[in-house]
């Protein structure tokens, strides 16, 4: 079981013994209001359709928090997730948008923390050694440094929007290994990264569980649909590079909006 199905069963399971027992039950986060936080992956990088006025930040009416609020109509709606977005830079310039009346938040970050996008960069243009080496350096922060630097914005976090619901969600394997790429990076490299962005999922994952929040991976629904798949819902290497490896529209509404929606 996906740790974001063990806590979508778990939910299940609290509120049906609620009602059992005549408590009553929170009102629906759609009722209140809803604050997007964190990277591209949340800001719908390589989504396309970018908001005018968010400038290097890209956030989409693709993404999957622009789609979450169209359709479920909350009270209010601040997007403010940001490209690049790193725990330091979401605790810094986008806490703001939260108050005491913030029902529900979702937020992505870790990802760029522990450079990722310069591991992708040294495995793209460099040979196997490197990227290997490349990617056990992400890892040592990952086990490292990152724990505590999530473990402070969730508490900064909570102490902004302590009546919130907040979802944090993951990120997806990049690569279906042995899949239909001949070209490009090796098996191996491939192994390394996907072994890496389960590592990295694994910390947020227990960082989100020690702060009270609910985590939702997205390896589920993006499985089948990797790079080297035959049907991708990521960039692979592209012009504009920003896009590189980040979801597609159909990534963030497939992908991100269900994982997000099964826990909102």
């Amino acid at each position: 079981m996906s740790v974001r199905r063990f806590w979508a069963s778990a939910s299940t399971l609290l509120l049906a013994a609620a009602a059992a027992l005549g408590m009553a039950q929170p009102a629906s986060a759609a009722t209140g209001g809803y604050v997007a936080l964190g990277d591209s992956y949340s800001s719908g990088v390589g989504a396309g359709s970018y908001l005018s006025d968010s400038g290097d930040c890209r956030r989409s009416t693709n993404a999957y928090p622009y789609l979450w609020a169209k359709a479920n109509s909350p009270s209010s709606f601040a997007f403010v997730a940001c490209s690049g977005a790193t725990t330091s830079t979401v605790a810094g310039g986008q806490l703001g948008a939260l108050s005491s009346s913030t029902s529900l938040v979702s937020v992505t970050a870790g990802g760029n923390d522990v450079g990722f996008a310069d591991v992708m960069q040294d495995c793209v243009l460099s040979g196997e050694a490197t990227c290997i080496a490349s990617v056990n350096t992400a890892m040592g922060k990952i086990n490292s440094t990152l724990p505590s630097r999530l473990g402070s914005l969730y508490s900064s976090i909570h102490a902004k929007a302590p009546s919130a619901r907040v979802v944090v969600l993951g990120y997806p394997r990049f690569y279906k290994i042995g899949g239909s790429c001949l070209l490009g990076l090796s098996d191996k490299s491939r192994t390394a990264i996907n072994n890496a962005s389960d590592v990295l999922n694994g910390v947020i994952a227990k960082q989100a569980a020690n702060a009270g929040f609910t985590f939702s991976g997205v390896a589920d629904e993006f499985t089948g649909h990797e790079l080297c798949s035959g049907d991708p819902w990521l960039h692979s290497v592209s012009i504009p590079v920003y896009n590189s490896y980040h979801p597609k529209a159909i990534g963030q509404s497939n992908g991100y909006l269900p994982a997000f929606r099964s826990a909102a």
